[in-house]
């Protein structure tokens, strides 16, 4: 059997955006040495113009940038559409983490932090990428959602959902296990690939999914709390 190349040996092309020329020179040269077509950009209007002239694979992408900061950046990269972004934050605080995760960060590193770490979590995030896409393209419906894995593309009703690379995940799997509640370390490790990790990652994508596929978000009917255990999809509460 022909063994996988890793995300660097096959070229996966990284942005690097930080305003710090110092980080983001020791970030650009830990990717380099690790086979990685790398980018840099200063602020928001250089990445998003870096991103335009070249799509990148995954973009390392601080938190607190001069003029536009990162969420913006972050938002107006996804709406051109989807990529993996590890997210860079100057602290450890719930709300920063929680902020990072809601425009669609797929992981955040705290700084300091060490380079050979930031190096892993971009690869291990580049496999959850690579490995989401399904080998079968069967499309999967319910409830008026449709989802084609191998197009990754959604929509409800006819309409295409704008979904980040791991709402679409997240969404395929319920679509695939409907009926049976999952609690979060569950979905963290079959959507995810994480055995550990912060839980509100799982939280905070359950929000803004149930904002794109619910008619109600605030009365969610398609994916359901199941208290005391996690969430569970039911395609039936979506067709009464």
């Amino acid at each position: 059997m022909e063994q996988q190349q890793s995300p660097a040996e096959s070229g996966a092309r990284v942005l690097v955006v930080d305003d710090d020329p110092t980080v983001a020179e020791i970030v650009s040269g830990y990717l380099d040495r690790a086979g990685y077509v790398v980018d840099r950009a200063g602020d928001g209007p250089e990445a998003l113009a870096r991103a335009a002239d070249h799509w990148p694979d995954l973009v390392v992408l601080d938190l607190m940038l001069p003029g536009m900061d990162g969420l913006e950046v972050c938002r107006l990269m996804r709406g051109q559409g989807p990529v993996p972004v590890v997210m860079l934050t100057a602290r450890g605080d719930e709300d920063d983490r929680i902020l990072g995760l809601e425009v669609g960060a797929d992981d955040y590193v705290t700084k300091p932090f060490s380079p050979r770490e930031l190096v892993l979590r971009v690869e291990s995030v580049l496999r959850r990428v690579r490995r989401a896409a399904p080998p079968v393209s069967g499309v999967l419906r319910a409830a008026g959602l449709r989802i084609d894995p191998a197009a990754r593309r959604a929509t409800k009703h006819g309409t295409e959902l704008a979904l980040t690379v791991r709402e679409f995940d997240l969404l395929a799997f319920l679509l695939r296990h409907p009926g049976r509640a999952y609690t979060r370390e569950e979905l963290m490790r079959e959507v995810w690939g994480w055995d550990f990790g912060d839980l509100s990652t799982v939280t905070v994508h359950v929000r803004r999914l149930r904002g794109k596929a619910e008619d109600d978000p605030a009365r969610p009917r398609l994916i359901q709390t199941v208290w005391g255990v996690g969430y569970r999809f039911d395609p039936a509460a979506g067709e009464e």
